[in-house]
């Protein structure tokens, strides 16, 4: 009996979360669910353990990352942003973890599709900075959702967006224009040098990113940031269908060109 080829590995960080008097690790099933039904992948949670990990040999075991969107906002001192406001979520374990873990994957050239706060901490870690809060800058949306709200109105259409000619997306999607939700507060403020701007919202907020030259000077093949949630209920949107397909083709191209390069 022929054995089928090892689905490819797509690693997930965790967030930390206190649950009553016990500290987890966790990470959303909506994110789980894109990478194994949307990406045909293997989900392989990672723990928010900073910098116990020796990154190298935790990215040995991946063929791509997933970075998830959360409740928490990447520090401020991270970017040499001014203190947050009291009552501001923050989860430094998770910032430790991630954005040394981003830099390293890029170095490699291994897939990386980020989201919402994924993609503040991709351009953080490559060197950019935040708004804290889009919604009060002069001439900005509120994007955030109204908790009030059930969760699927939370989590349904928002906003459009424009997605630049001749980009990633633009291939992807096959138009100029596309309708996303919006939950988030922070946004990004600098972007990072070596990341170009894929989609903007109707008032100017950037809402999708993609690596041109990651750490190294490496051009990363797939790395791609959304401001949105695609993995919400990704199965009922063609959009995010394609894009999480998209991120499974790379993650399976990086498989290939991995074993080529171990057979030479």
């Amino acid at each position: 009996m022929t054995r089928s080829p090892r689905r490819p590995v797509v690693g997930i960080p965790c967030c930390t979360k206190q649950i009553g008097p016990h500290p987890f690790h966790i990470a959303g099933d909506k994110y789980v669910r894109a990478v194994s039904d949307g990406a045909g992948a293997l989900p392989f949670l990672i723990p928010a353990l900073g910098d116990w990990y020796e990154i190298d040999d935790l990215l040995d075991r991946l063929d791509g990352l997933l970075i998830t969107g959360s409740p928490s906002n990447v520090e401020p001192a991270r970017y040499a942003g001014q203190p947050s406001d009291p009552g501001t979520a923050h989860d430094p374990a998770r910032d430790a973890t991630t954005l040394p873990l981003i830099r390293r994957a890029l170095e490699r050239n291994m897939p990386v599709l980020a989201i919402c706060r994924g993609l503040q901490e991709l351009n953080v870690a490559l060197g950019g900075s935040l708004h804290q809060k889009v919604q009060d800058l002069p001439g900005r949306a509120d994007h955030r959702a109204d908790d009030t709200r059930p969760v699927d109105v939370q989590y349904g259409p928002a906003h459009p967006v424009a997605v630049q000619e001749g980009s990633r997306l633009h291939r992807l999607f096959g138009r100029m224009e596309i309708t996303v939700n919006s939950i988030h507060a922070q946004g990004i403020d600098r972007l990072a040098d070596g990341l170009s701007v894929e989609a903007v919202a109707p008032d100017g907020q950037i809402e999708a990113v993609r690596v041109d030259r990651g750490p190294g000077d490496i051009c990363p093949d797939f790395a791609l940031a959304v401001q949105w949630h695609p993995e919400w209920k990704f199965q009922d949107n063609p959009d995010s269908t394609r894009l999480f397909a998209a991120f499974g083709d790379a993650v399976r191209a990086y498989v290939v060109g991995r074993g080529r390069a171990a057979a030479a």
